[in-house]
């Protein structure tokens, strides 16, 4: 089967990705003191980010929100006590290759090991994708493991990003999904209807209307930490998303520097519930080896959240939560 030329559009965005520190720093006319660190970082943690992404940035300001989620700092390479390479516990829930099963009726396939963008404080930065399924036959177990146990009604496409994959093999994952009698809902984890929005095509729609239609509902949950990020190409992907019936929730991690007020906080929910996007959670920062200069203390996040609840309606304040290794649900920091 040939190629779509939206299809060969997003993929050509993806390829001019950019890679190299050195280009990140001229283009946004950054100071030069900021590649040797930048250089140092990307040995552990490559750098990526998109041109759409790059373009909502401003140039010249080394403190834009969105810069600073994906420039490597040498902070990144300091060893910070409780800070560990598998914080949420994934390893722990890894079944079989492939299947992270944690939660009680929900099982996610770690179905790619790819991103468009490269988040400086990615939860799975150490994680061990070389080690999990490629090829179709070595899914089968995973099939198997899934069509036995009647209890999952929803399964969560992961990774990586799930659509870095090709519409040819996602339309693959669902029809083999759609197959599983007792699975009645498929989460996709995105951020690239966020950072690479030409991704989100009518090809891509369509195949998410015709799983429902077949009796598995399509939930969307997006990710986007500040306002700025809800824009141009992106504010258009994630309204045609909608308009295509696909329900839509969105997840924040609060990261220092970045959106640790409550103006950023209230703009990003308005931003999200004037489109139709339900904010869906706030993140505590998974505390991964390497992302310890994003942490914000619990008690400012408490009062963050005690203030959006005075300037938004009940519906447009996130839950404030954290993931703890062995919990069978996400922990309210609100109690």
């Amino acid at each position: 089967m040939s190629l779509s030329l939206s299809e060969v559009t997003w993929q050509k965005s993806l390829s001019q990705a950019i890679r190299d520190p050195k280009e990140l720093i001229s283009r946004l006319k950054l100071p030069e003191n900021l590649l040797k660190p930048a250089m140092k970082s990307v040995q552990l943690f490559p750098l990526m980010v998109p041109e759409s992404y790059l373009n909502r940035m401003e140039p010249g300001n080394p403190e834009d929100p969105l810069l600073k989620q994906i420039l490597p700092l040498e902070l990144e390479n300091e060893t910070v006590q409780g800070f560990s390479d598998d914080a949420v516990g994934d390893l722990n829930v890894r079944h079989t290759p492939g299947l992270l099963h944690k939660y009680q009726g929900r099982a996610l396939l770690m179905v790619s090991g790819a991103c468009a963008v490269h988040c400086r404080y990615c939860f799975r930065r150490h994680y061990p994708y070389g080690e999990e399924p490629r090829t179709l036959a070595e899914w089968e177990p995973v099939w198997e493991a899934l069509h036995s146990d009647t209890s999952i009604q929803e399964i969560i496409l992961s990774g990586g990003d799930p659509l870095l994959l090709t519409d040819i093999r996602l339309q693959e994952l669902c029809k083999r999904i759609s197959e599983i009698p007792h699975v009645k809902r498929l989460r996709i984890h995105s951020r690239l209807p966020v950072v690479l929005p030409d991704r989100i095509h009518a090809g891509l729609l369509e195949l998410f209307q015709q799983l429902t239609a077949g009796g598995v509902i399509v939930w969307m949950v997006i990710h986007a930490n500040h306002p700025n990020e809800i824009a141009g190409d992106a504010e258009i992907a994630i309204r045609n998303m909608l308009q295509a019936g696909i329900p839509t929730l969105n997840q924040t991690v609060l990261l220092k520097g970045i959106n640790d007020n409550a103006d950023t906080l209230v703009k990003l929910s308005e931003k999200l519930i004037n489109l139709g996007v339900v904010p869906y959670y706030l993140h505590q920062l998974d505390r991964v080896t390497g992302v310890a200069h994003f942490e914000v203390a619990e008690e400012q996040g408490r009062a963050l959240v005690r203030e959006l609840r005075t300037r938004l309606p009940g519906y447009a304040v996130p839950q404030y939560v954290r993931e703890i290794a062995g919990e069978s649900h996400k922990i309210s920091l609100l109690g």
